[in-house]
């Protein structure tokens, strides 16, 4: 099987990541225009539950998988990688299946006593299906990842990612007429069906790759002195407790939430609605620049281990640089995009600018720090300090409940409270991780960077908003909005390369770029 580097996987990851996002606007742009604000509310107050779910099951299956895999590779031990797949697929699918059963008679309890709108429950027991799936899936992933193949991984993701919003769409639009709660359970029916085509082409994917790998020789395969369950439960379990605090905290907002608008004053209709536009519409527009920062964080784990293996700190200290300023530069100009140009992002997208542009305006500024928390929090679990991890994202996990708590369910601040919960965990979460890291690998701040990005962003939000307010290039506002932030991103690109930020070698670094240059 072929092996890719870390700038090959990284971008092939990338390549994957882009394409699922910009996929993934299909159904956050057509959904709302189906079923409406409080109808996505329905879709996204019932997904919270299942990532609860899905982290107790893998939590940090797949990454422990990736890990071990990397070693047993190391030493040419092939059969010794497959033994490691097969024990925590038995294990996975094992709690997948008592996970789904527990969820199906929950499902009731669930929708009727934590939550405040009693439609949640088809969209619930919708979702059920997937548990199994998405547990069988993440260990292949996992595999791949741990054989420095991202291929299957990329190519089984945006395969997903079609058929799911095909039959996402499709499944919503015919069940709209039995009512929204139908409609919502016919969205997350799609999403099941697009699980399922995924896992399969994993599948396909890895009895191909066994196929080959059959007839390679393969080094001596010494007896395993410690267990491969063990091995596993003892790197899975802390990096399990870490995600499942982040999932628990997600869950715990979603149902703190919508009750504390309902302290407010608001509606339980009004406040779902409120919500769906928060993490329906405004969270997946602040997350779309992460595409690159995710997939830096899953190139980083096996590389970063294998450098501390050796103890190459020079490595490290590279390897981090080079995460945390991709990162940054190409978080940065996105979010001038959506902080200035809020309004007909929002219009474009969504329809309807006046209930989420201002909690998209709000929210851009912070974003950034969700795009360095991703590399950041890799690095820990990649240097075995997923304690580390664990109890920073626990601290900003109270913080943000605590906050929510406090503010959401006071009228003059609403939704408004809950935003500022979310940004104040962010912030604070990636501030702890950062010095974490800092403490852990003795690493050097380049303050230089960040303030170069600053000053580039600064400059080209200010061109953004004179094209876009000042400069008729069409009436049609889409090329209005296009011609603003082209010209905004062109203005940066041309400070970075000015500044130092992006050099040409790094640009020679990318495949299409070199490609195009010879």
């Amino acid at each position: 099987m072929r092996k890719q580097s870390f700038i090959q996987g990284t971008i092939i990851l990338l390549c994957a990541g882009i394409i699922n996002r910009m996929l993934g606007f299909i159904p956050r742009i057509a959904l709302p225009r189906i079923i409406g604000a409080e109808g996505v509310g329905l879709y996204q107050l019932g997904y919270p539950f299942f990532i609860v779910l899905i982290t107790v099951i893998t939590g940090g299956l797949p990454l422990a998988v990736a890990k071990l895999v990397a070693e047993a590779e190391g030493e040419n031990r092939p059969e010794q990688s497959r033994r490691i797949l097969h024990t925590s697929l038995a294990l996975s699918l094992t709690l997948g299946v008592l996970f789904t059963f527990i969820a199906l008679f929950s499902a009731s309890w669930v929708s009727s006593v934590l939550l405040t709108d009693r439609r949640v429950y088809y969209t619930f027991v919708s979702m059920t299906p997937m548990i199994a799936i998405v547990a069988v899936s993440s260990i292949y992933r996992g595999y791949f990842q741990g054989r420095q193949n991202m291929i299957p991984s990329a190519f089984s993701s945006v395969l997903e990612s079609i058929i799911r919003i095909f039959f996402m769409l499709w499944f919503s639009w015919l069940l709209l007429p039995k009512g929204l709660a139908f409609a919502a359970a016919g969205a997350m029916l799609g999403v099941t069906v697009g699980e399922i085509a995924g896992m399969l082409a994993l599948l396909g994917q890895y009895y191909f790759s066994v196929q080959k790998d059959r007839a390679l020789p393969s080094g001596d395969e010494s007896p395993e002195t410690t267990p491969v369950l063990k091995r596993l439960a003892g790197i899975a379990v802390p990096v399990t407790a870490g995600r499942l605090i982040g999932s628990f905290s997600y869950l715990l907002e979603s149902i703190i939430t919508v009750r504390s608008l309902a302290l407010a004053g608001i509606a339980a209709a009004a406040a779902t609605a409120q919500y769906g536009s928060l993490q329906g519409m405004v969270i997946p527009l602040l997350l779309l620049p992460g595409v690159l920062s995710s997939s830096l964080a899953v190139s980083l784990v096996p590389s970063l281990s294998e450098a501390a293996a050796r103890d190459d700190m020079p490595t490290i200290h590279k390897r981090m640089h080079q995460a945390l300023r991709l990162a940054m530069v190409t978080g940065a100009p996105f979010a001038a995009v959506m902080y200035i140009l809020a309004v007909p992002l929002c219009t474009l997208m969504y329809g309807n600018a006046a209930d989420t542009a201002p909690m998209l305006r709000m929210m851009a500024p912070f974003a950034v720090f969700l795009y360095v928390q991703a590399p950041l929090q890799a690095a820990l679990q990649a240097m075995d300090r997923p304690g580390r991890a664990l109890i920073n994202t626990l601290i900003g996990a109270v913080v943000k409940i605590l906050l929510i708590l406090l503010l959401a369910s006071r009228p003059e601040y609403g939704i408004l409270g809950a935003i500022i919960a979310i940004m104040v965990n962010s912030l604070l979460v990636t501030l702890l991780h950062g010095f974490s890291v800092v403490r852990l690998t003795a690493m050097s701040l380049r303050w230089s960077d960040p303030l170069k990005i600053i000053a580039a962003t600064i400059i080209m939000a200010a061109a953004m908003s004179y094209v876009y307010t000042s400069v008729s290039v069409s009436s049609s506002q889409w090329i209005q909005f296009l011609a603003a932030a082209a010209c905004g991103m062109g203005v940066y690109l041309g400070i970075c390369l000015l500044s130092g930020l992006i050099s040409a070698r790094d640009l020679e670094r990318v495949p299409f770029f070199k490609r195009w240059r010879s």
